[in-house]
């Protein structure tokens, strides 16, 4: 047996199972809880005294207002999926790239090292670098070649004679000048893309092991160049 109901009729058990098998949140249960408010105040207005016509129009303004609230808020969501979908379409294409990241974190792993170029804003005399593990801990410090430019490939030895686990670590430049004086110093980590993901809207890319946000990427190249 079919049974029909008319357009516009809501039966209360109908509602309820509405209810119960979808629970409306944020813009959408506001909308919902306008429209149940609304329909009270229309079913127990006094009849000896109806409500006001400009204030029921007021109100089916503020009811459409946020109608198109519901409807916006879903548009943005469903455009927002479609352009995280095609940026990660694109990262993808990243895979097995070198690429150059704005950042003092390089990634260890194994039969990888951890690789990082610095820049110095002028002519230095001293340079002495420092490597730390994720919990802030120095592994690894000494001098380094007195150069404006510099690179620094690391595969993890330690002054123990063991290796140091694979993961992430930041290296630090102290540069001083010919004065003494504190000499800034821009650091760059390189690597290869192993793996890219997306979350809310989000891409972030697995360099040697190492996460870093898409915001972070300077360069790419193919590997080994």
């Amino acid at each position: 047996m079919t049974t029909t109901t008319a357009v516009g009729a809501t039966t209360p058990s109908a509602a309820a199972a509405v209810t119960a098998a979808a629970p409306a949140t944020g813009i959408k249960a506001d909308f919902n809880m306008f429209l149940k408010l609304l329909t009270t105040q229309m079913q127990n207005q006094d009849p000896l005294s109806p409500m006001d016509t400009s204030q029921y129009t007021q109100q089916l303004v503020q009811y459409s207002q946020v109608e198109q609230s519901v409807q916006q808020n879903a548009t943005l969501n469903s455009i927002l999926t479609n352009l995280t979908s095609q940026g990660l379409t694109q990262a993808s294409g990243m895979i097995g790239r070198s690429v150059t990241l704005n950042s003092d974190v390089a990634g260890l792993a194994a039969g990888t090292p951890a690789a990082w170029t610095y820049t110095a804003d002028r002519p230095v005399s001293a340079v002495t670098a420092s490597i730390t593990d994720s919990t802030g801990k120095v592994v690894m410090t000494g001098p380094m070649a007195a150069n404006i430019q510099g690179a620094l490939s690391w595969d993890g030895k330690l002054a123990d004679g063991s290796t140091a686990a694979p993961g992430s670590y930041t290296l630090a430049i102290a540069a001083t000048d010919a004065a003494g004086n504190p000499v800034p110093v821009t650091i760059h980590s390189h690597g290869t893309v192993q793996e890219v993901s997306a979350s809310n809207g989000t891409l972030t890319l697995n360099v040697n092991g190492a996460l870093y946000g898409s915001d972070k990427l300077l360069g790419v190249a193919a590997t080994g160049a």
